[in-house]
């Protein structure tokens, strides 16, 4: 009989130990997770705003604006030279067929069938490239663009081909430094061979310009035209 009780007072303290274990346990897994589940409430706000901010910048973004795409990284550079490119098409095409109607001297004439090809072939590029990169563009000249436009509607005989020859000489030399910096700096092989393209336009471009004998060379630094899409105000 006293066998059979220590065997059973044994038992009794063993199955003891057992639930104060399993309690502490449990308690402990309970502190742990109360632990856990304060910061989040306590900064619930600040994460959620986080991963909102997360989830609308793309995944392909470099923070600073940059995209990784299959033809290298596109800056924004990139992204501003190629709807620049788009825009300058958009007034220099009809620049160039009204100077093909208007033109006085076969010079100028020649001019507007310079511009007239080289545009309709580098807006096709363009385009191609815009889709192929993702990158909206523009569908209509910008309000400095369309006020060149206005200007050469209003003017007549000579003084509308010296305004044409001096309004898109002005805006090529401008586009010209700006495709040799992009050219040099991009990373893009789709953009580098648009850089490469426009480059060869607008000097074809530049050259007959001058050849018409009308570019007024002192006058070209005097409000000159920017590529920048951002200053609406046409020249006077």
């Amino acid at each position: 009989m006293l066998s059979f009780r220590r065997s059973s007072a044994g038992g009794m303290s063993l199955a003891s130990r057992q639930v104060i274990g399993t309690g502490a346990v449990i308690g402990a897994l309970l502190c742990t997770l109360i632990a856990l589940l304060i910061p989040v409430q306590k900064f619930g706000g600040r994460t959620a705003s986080a991963a909102t901010t997360a989830a609308k910048a793309p995944a392909d973004d470099d923070g600073a604006g940059t995209l990784s795409t299959a033809f290298g990284p596109l800056s924004p550079q990139d992204r501003d030279f190629v709807r620049k490119v788009r825009l300058a098409g958009l007034w220099e095409l009809p620049a160039g067929r009204q100077a093909q109607q208007r033109g006085i001297r076969p010079s100028v004439r020649m001019a507007g069938d310079h511009l007239v090809e080289g545009h309709t072939e580098l807006d096709r590029r363009v385009r191609e490239v815009g889709e192929a990169l993702g990158v909206d563009l523009p569908d209509r000249p910008t309000e400095q663009q369309q006020g060149w436009l206005a200007q050469m509607d209003r003017a007549q005989g000579a003084e509308y081909e010296r305004l044409f020859i001096q309004l898109l000489r002005r805006a090529h030399g401008k586009v010209f430094a700006l495709v040799a910096q992009v050219r040099a700096q991009t990373r893009n092989s789709m953009v580098r061979a648009l850089a490469t393209d426009a480059n060869t336009t607008v000097l074809d471009h530049i050259s007959v310009l001058e050849a018409s004998g009308l570019v007024d060379f002192d006058g070209l630094a005097d409000a000159a035209p920017s590529p920048s899409p951002s200053t609406p105000r046409p020249t006077k």
